[in-house]
């Protein structure tokens, strides 16, 4: 399969404008970066062999989050990955300012909160997207993302708790 001048201009410019966000979200999803750049990898292929055509931007974005997500899903099946994300590769794709403990402390407690709640707190805190653009992704009511977010703030806390304890 040969892509015309015009299909390969469209890919670089989808993939400039989702690659990042997308690797971010598959590393916090399978905790090491070589996992996360097959599953970005492969919605890329899936988005080339498909040649699908999208209504608008925001469909286009949620078709690749979803994507991701369900793609980082299938990796995690296959190899029964039970290990938390490593610190490193998070440390890596996530900060800006990489010495903070609290910022730290952040990438711990995700790391230790169960995947569908992880997936919630990832996209809205750290990518920024709404409470209805996330139902939209995961296919899921408004009112069950913000359960999975105030579950997973409360797994945080306690994680915070737990982790000031054992100091």
């Amino acid at each position: 399969m040969s892509l015309t001048d015009a299909e390969k201009s469209r890919l670089t410019a989808v993939y400039d404008r989702y690659s990042d966000m997308l690797f971010r979200i598959a590393v916090a999803q399978l905790g090491n970066s070589e996992d996360a750049m097959d599953a970005v990898h492969d919605v890329f292929l899936k988005f080339i062999d498909t040649r699908i055509k999208f209504n608008d931007s925001e469909h286009e974005r949620a078709w690749f989050v979803r994507s991701t997500v369900n793609r980082c899903h299938d990796i995690y099946r296959h190899k029964k990955i039970r290990a938390h994300p490593s610190l490193d590769d998070i440390s890596d794709v996530i900060a800006d300012d990489s010495d903070s403990e609290a910022l730290l402390q952040l990438r711990r407690g995700l790391a230790s909160i169960p995947e569908k709640y992880r997936i919630a707190v990832t996209l809205h805190y750290l990518e920024g997207f709404s409470v209805e653009e996330i139902s939209a992704m995961l296919k899921i009511s408004v009112s069950g993302v913000k359960m999975r977010l105030s579950r997973g703030r409360d797994a945080l806390k306690l994680y915070v708790i737990e982790d000031e304890n054992d100091v």
